[in-house]
């Protein structure tokens, strides 16, 4: 297992090859995509530590986001095309700390058309490259945590926020509908993955320690680190070991 940094600019796939070349293996996974504006942890699985990919994926992630607010774009970020402007000037520290509230947690989502969503059997962004916009279904997620770090007030206000969310949640999408909430409209500015499961940023290696050697390769427990334990032995154990479930 590695636990890396993705830097802003390369796509998730990019790291992973990037790992296949630098360890000179060929059995190389990420366990979550990342957009390629977005830095953060990304955790890679290598080897026979692949098999655990589903269960790292399926975990919670945490972000620190930046929103802007005043101006929508057609993909929620600051990388697609402007759609909508709005003087935002009058929202204030305390509009979009009460926004927030209305936030936490079960929430549904509608998965932007740039995305890996299938609809139909076709990627969303592969449908959007040719200008096509298909409906999609409202995807329920969780929201377990917002937290409002700073508001930086203007005709453009900036809001920081730390979120703790569940698989399947698109932050720009949050940032989007945030925006409509307060009838200004917002975009996500930029995006840090802090943590994914049980991996954190503060111990996340970056590409340049990988290629010198200093990226520590973690044991395949260490991707269950978040998991609920049980305590089996004698036959319970053997059962389990044969794939049968404790009683």
């Amino acid at each position: 297992m590695l636990n890396l940094l993705k830097p802003p600019g390369m796509t998730s796939h990019d790291v992973v090859a990037f790992v296949r070349r630098a360890l000179g293996v060929k059995k190389a996974g990420h366990t979550g995509t990342l957009d390629p504006g977005v830095a953060g942890v990304l955790p890679v699985c290598v080897g026979r530590a692949t098999r655990l990919a589903e269960y790292i994926a399926g975990s919670d992630k945490a972000y620190r986001a930046e929103i802007t607010f005043g101006v929508a774009t057609d993909t929620q970020d600051g990388f697609g095309e402007v759609v909508a402007e709005a003087d935002a000037s009058h929202l204030t520290r305390g509009d979009v700390a009460y926004a927030l509230t209305r936030f936490h947690g079960p929430i549904e989502q509608v998965p932007p058309m740039v995305s890996a969503v299938k609809v139909g059997g076709k990627r969303l962004y592969e449908l959007a490259r040719k200008g096509v916009e298909v409906e999609r279904e409202p995807r329920r997620v969780f929201i377990h945590r917002l937290q409002l770090l700073d508001f930086r007030p203007g005709p453009r206000p900036v809001a920081y926020i730390d979120v703790v969310c569940s698989k399947g949640t698109y932050v720009r999408t949050l940032a989007h509908d945030l925006g409509r909430f307060l009838q200004v409209g917002a975009h996500l500015s930029y995006l840090v993955r802090t943590r994914s499961g049980p991996f954190v940023l503060a111990q996340a290696a970056t590409l340049e320690e990988l290629a010198a050697g200093k990226a520590r390769l973690l044991p395949p427990a260490a991707a269950l680190g978040d998991m609920p334990r049980v305590t089996v032995s004698g036959r319970a154990a053997a059962r389990v070991l044969h794939g049968v479930a404790p009683a």
